[in-house]
């Protein structure tokens, strides 16, 4: 994790306070558990009479904390399109205002997923070349590369519902660029999530993605993958349209909620699975450490100037501190710019074949 000698003393963070299923309180306990942690300092943006309370009963660091006052807010249930015309003075607006004006360095909300992507868009520039942001998510595999941690990296996950193959090309390069910095990998493996291993296979636009990735020079590209592997571990980052990616992810939870389901229903039913299940108890306990999402913080909209993060609806204070610490560690990494960068060279490269 990220130490207060971490070379982030001026490094802003916007927050919006008021988004998601237990805001405000887990959302600014998250932050002032970051000021205790660390150097990065946090804007918290939305209601500051209840900022404060919260804050008042919270150990923190005050030089580090700022507070910008709002009375509006946007709900899980508001529509996107609608609401940030009607909520102009919404928490998660201004934070990404901060992020537009310079203001703040990188920005986290655990609030309504479309309102999120368009309040980023109408703020914070794109970077130059970038057609379609992506939303990227870790997501637990077998981690049969042996990586130090089992997570790998999957976008577009409902950013986009289709896409180009340019657009494919540019989530690789973010995606390999994120992994990098987040998981420490030197040189991580990419892969394009397809219904067969042979090039030609998907139809016209993933046949053409597949062409384009495999000339990438500064891309470890190993190729399609199906969905039966997604959870082998067999790529660091893999590649699919919103679409596509949206439904996997959810297929993964369904998964996991089932399992759990299934283990909670065989705990009551039968004394010797019961037995059983506590012997497995510590396994299971690892098991929870190993798959903590939260450790993340949540998931990177890329494709911006500035690190956007997306928390989970129902991130507790764990998760809201670890967003701010990979939103900051993105600072300090430069990783917008070494996107800017390689998206400019792959553009470069791209025009003069075409």
């Amino acid at each position: 994790m990220i130490k207060p000698d971490d070379g982030l003393l001026n490094t802003i963070i916007a927050v919006d306070a008021m988004g998601g299923d237990f805001a405000p309180d887990e959302i600014v306990l998250g932050a002032a558990r970051a000021t205790i942690e660390t150097s990065i300092n946090t804007i918290l943006v939305g209601d500051k009479s209840r900022i404060t309370a919260i804050l008042d009963k919270a150990d923190h660091n005050p030089h580090q904390v700022e507070i910008i006052h709002t009375d509006q807010l946007i709900l899980n249930s508001d529509e996107p399109k609608r609401i940030i015309h009607k909520k102009p003075r919404a928490s998660m607006l201004i934070a990404a205002q901060l992020c537009g004006y310079g203001q703040a360095d990188g920005m986290v909300s655990a609030g309504n997923t479309g309102a999120y992507i368009l309040t980023t868009v109408k703020s914070i520039p794109r970077i130059k070349g970038i057609h379609k942001t992506a939303i990227a998510t870790v997501y637990p595999t077998r981690n049969e590369q042996g990586r130090r941690d089992p997570f790998a990296l999957l976008l577009d996950i409902g950013a986009n519902i289709h896409c180009s193959a340019e657009d494919l090309v540019q989530f690789a390069i973010m995606g390999k660029i994120y992994a990098s910095d987040i998981k420490g990998v030197k040189d991580p493996t990419v892969a394009l999530l397809n219904i067969g291993k042979e090039a030609y296979k998907g139809g016209d636009m993933l046949s053409q993605a597949y062409e384009m990735l495999k000339m990438q020079n500064n891309l470890n590209f190993i190729g399609n993958i199906e969905g039966n592997e997604i959870l082998k571990g067999l790529a660091d980052v893999v590649v699919t349209e919103g679409y596509v990616g949206n439904i996997v992810m959810k297929t993964v939870e369904g998964i996991a909620e089932t399992l759990s389901g299934l283990g909670r229903d065989a705990f009551k039913r039968r004394f010797i699975w019961m037995l059983g299940l506590l012997a497995l108890s510590s396994g299971i306990k690892q098991l929870k450490q190993v798959t903590d999402y939260s450790a993340y913080g949540g998931a990177p909209l890329l494709g911006f100037q500035k690190i956007v993060i997306k928390a989970h609806g129902r991130s507790r204070a764990k998760a809201i501190t670890n967003a701010i610490k990979v939103a900051a560690k993105s600072y300090r990494d430069d990783v917008c710019g070494t996107m800017t960068r390689e998206i400019a060279q792959y553009r470069k490269q791209f025009l003069s074949k075409n």
